[in-house]
């Protein structure tokens, strides 16, 4: 399952997002929220892509973020092991990690200025 939704951003807002995780059969599978703010001058092209450790692909997406907006992601993964969500875009790349083992809800946050692109995460419901 996969969700987007895009927000405009006032200078200085902290963008939030809040989910959920799944029950399927029993099993909690684990979530994944994810924010990509784009704070530079022009818009920027970015492939989201989250796999887990076996290389199986929960989603891949290729979406144009204009300036001064954030897309959000929300991706529920499996129920167990390491997971991980890259972003790329032009010369940039960022990664982040989690194990659903211990962390059911994942928050990243992937911020694009002209100089730098800045990575933040926080385990938002442990197991």
């Amino acid at each position: 399952m996969f969700m987007r939704r895009r927000q405009f951003l006032a200078l200085g807002a902290v963008v939030s997002v809040a989910g959920c995780s799944g029950s399927f059969g029993g099993e909690q599978h684990g979530r994944l929220n994810l924010t990509v703010r784009n704070d530079r001058a022009d818009a920027i092209t970015v492939q989201v892509e989250v796999v887990d450790a076996e290389g199986l692909n929960y989603e891949f997406e290729e979406v144009r973020i204009d300036s001064g907006v954030a897309e959000t992601f929300g991706v529920l993964v499996g129920t167990d092991g390491r997971h991980e969500v890259t972003v790329t875009g032009d010369d940039r790349r960022s990664q982040l990690a989690w194990n659903v083992d211990s962390c059911l809800r994942f928050r990243g946050t992937v911020r694009v200025t002209a100089e730098r692109v800045e990575v933040a995460s926080k385990c938002i419901q442990q197991r």
